[in-house]
């Protein structure tokens, strides 16, 4: 029988004026959000403080995450007018800090790498004083993506490890645990930008294999840190093979502050975009 989810990890839906205010925004501009799409359980609290994480290059995914919610399908033809969109957006909901994530497009010779260079330019043209945080595919680690990555110099550059390297062909099968940790590497020793990356817990891990997966991020000058609990979105996806305590999630802070990252947020509830901006 699947373990219930503990009372820590539910939230209450509420709807206020600046929740509808957001979702009035979004739509206008025909926009998705992560926070809609992957079913995130703080987008209403997000939506409170205006805020939200921007998901481009359509809705559809070219890759088949096991724990994700986003569907993998037939990848939908650009918008090339969605970096002005995400720019007004921005503007209209005065925006200090901005995230922009998108689905993997590994249908594109440089992974959507221009595209998400374009959103930053357009969103600096019309908030030169917000800050950009991009989260991404790992462009199946081609250096001529992540340089386009570079040139447009975003605050922070994130890319999720997500799991552990034991668990990457399970949870990830597209995807490749080493490529995902040179993708990190990469954009820390050819720029100044800031780096960050995150995991979810509860797969199956090994808390020797969390401390090996921090071990590696630090290794290559990794930022800053998420770490939360993996909660599944349909009885189609992978099984919760546990729920940390919040007990377990203090001796997660102390093991990655000792591990020498100390920019971090570890909680239940915490994804890779939550409070981004109290992070930099």
């Amino acid at each position: 029988m699947r373990e219930r989810l503990p009372e820590y990890l539910k939230r209450p839906i509420i709807d206020t004026d600046k929740t509808r205010t957001v979702r009035k925004i979004l739509k206008t501009k025909c926009l998705n959000t992560v926070c809609e799409n992957a079913r995130c359980p703080n987008k209403n609290e997000c939506y409170t403080k205006n805020t939200a994480t921007f998901l481009i290059m359509g809705g559809n995914c070219t890759r088949n995450c096991r724990y994700c919610n986003i569907s993998c399908a037939k990848p939908e033809p650009l918008d090339l007018n969605e970096p002005m969109h995400v720019a007004e957006a921005v503007r209209d909901l005065g925006l200090k800090y901005a995230v922009i994530t998108s689905v993997t497009r590994d249908d594109l010779p440089d992974g959507g790498a221009e595209h998400f260079a374009n959103c930053i330019k357009e969103i600096r043209k019309l908030s030169p004083e917000t800050k950009i945080e991009i989260l991404t595919p790992d462009f199946k680690g081609k250096k001529e993506s992540l340089d386009i990555i570079i040139e447009a110099h975003p605050e922070v550059f994130n890319h999720n490890i997500e799991t552990v390297k034991s668990l990457f062909k399970t949870a990830r099968p597209q995807g490749n645990y080493d490529t995902s940790i040179d993708v990190l590497k990469y954009i820390k020793e050819n720029s100044d930008i800031i780096t960050k990356s995150g995991l979810m817990i509860g797969l199956g891990e090994t808390y020797e294999q969390i401390k090996e997966t921090l071990t590696d991020l630090h290794n290559v000058g990794c930022d800053i840190l998420t770490i939360g609990q993996y909660i599944q979105p349909s009885k189609e996806h992978l099984d919760v093979a546990k729920y940390y305590t919040l007990e377990e999630y203090e001796d997660l802070k102390k093991m990655a502050t000792e591990i020498g990252i100390s920019h971090h947020q570890i909680g239940p509830l915490v994804r890779s975009s939550y409070r981004a901006s109290e992070l930099v």
